[in-house]
């Protein structure tokens, strides 16, 4: 299984991070689009003499043109000589309409749209067919040959979708060249919701399982000491209880009969009490959601919900400092699992 870290922190110490994450034996690096902007620590990284693989995990789609995700995917594939991935999402209603001033509405068939429109872009850049995409959101008609990169050395870089309901899910298996499965999910949600989802979303479009890469994603709460496990509990939890109090999260916690928590959190995230949040979060909920333990219970709890699926995991450390001996057995262990 191949490992993917987060690439966190600010981009003047992307190059730091990256050295130290790829020495812990790193398959590939992802951001994170939160206090900075998701694609320059990529540019920061891309040029250098390690081989990496690069993602976006997600960058926000829905306040951006395709043209622009377009360019970026085009150029970090180029830099990273034809190791990026463009890894999409659409982000919640709130966010989308009240911190980036965009519009909301339909946001599967939105997303259809933008994966399907950057694929366009590229496919005209690389092929130097004429590009025309009009869809119901947004149209590309218009490519003069001045603002023509030509094709790319590496190829076409992949386009995938991060989903978690079953609508989403099922148009990334439509459109996508990759699922990301969003950290906040469990084993038995991923089995129930969706694997069934997929299923679907490969049916309509008449693809079959190997034209879809699917790319989990894991909290990590690791350590070996009982400080060390303390610490990474407590900011998982903190993470997973900012999760849970968004509605669109409540049904990972159906599944789970956790669903009545939703509405507790939410509560408690209007006052800002973020402590009480967290401690509503116990040890099964953690274990359930997230993976906690030493490096080899956490491997072994990633391969067992993820192994006969995915060939491939995104793993973070929210919250809390990890030691990085316990990330490079961490790696050793999935990567010989």
């Amino acid at each position: 299984m191949k490992v993917d870290l987060q690439l966190d922190g600010r981009p003047d110490e992307a190059a730091s991070r990256a050295a130290e994450l790829i020495a812990c034996g790193a398959d590939g690096l992802f951001t994170f689009e939160g206090p900075h902007d998701v694609f320059t620590p990529l540019t920061v990284v891309s040029t250098g003499a390690e081989p990496v693989d690069l993602m976006t995990n997600v960058a926000i789609a829905l306040p951006r043109s395709p043209m622009h995700l377009a360019h970026a995917a085009y150029d970090l594939h180029l830099l990273s000589r034809g190791r990026f991935r463009l890894g999409l999402g659409s982000q919640t209603r709130v966010h989308i309409e009240k911190r980036y001033g965009g519009a909301w509405s339909r946001p599967a068939a939105r997303m259809r749209e933008v994966v399907l429109a950057v694929k366009a872009v590229l496919g005209s850049w690389q092929t130097g067919t004429p590009l025309r995409f009009e869809g119901e959101f947004t149209r590309h008609t218009l490519m003069p040959p001045t603002f023509v990169p030509g094709p790319n050395p590496y190829g076409v870089p992949e386009v995938c979708l991060g989903a978690l309901g079953p609508i989403m899910t099922r148009t990334a298996a439509e459109v996508a060249d990759g699922l990301l499965v969003m950290p906040f999910n469990s084993a038995r949600h991923f089995a129930e919701r969706t694997r069934p989802a997929i299923e679907e979303g490969l049916a309509r479009a008449g693809r079959d399982a190997a034209q879809l890469a699917i790319y989990p994603q894991v909290i990590v709460a690791m350590g070996r000491t009982p400080s060390e496990l303390e610490a990474a509990a407590v900011g998982a939890r903190r993470l997973l209880a900012f999760y849970g109090s968004t509605p669109a999260y409540r049904p990972v916690l159906d599944v789970e009969g956790w669903g009545d928590l939703q509405p507790e959190l939410n509560a408690l995230s209007k006052r800002g009490q973020v402590t009480a949040m967290t401690e509503l979060i116990d040890q099964r909920m953690l274990e359930t959601i997230a993976v906690h333990g030493t490096p080899e219970e956490c491997a072994a709890a990633i391969v067992a919900r993820f192994g006969a699926v995915a060939d491939r995991i995104c793993c973070y450390f929210p919250g809390y400092a990890v030691d990085t001996a316990h990330i490079r057995d961490l790696v050793l262990e999935l990567q010989t699992a």
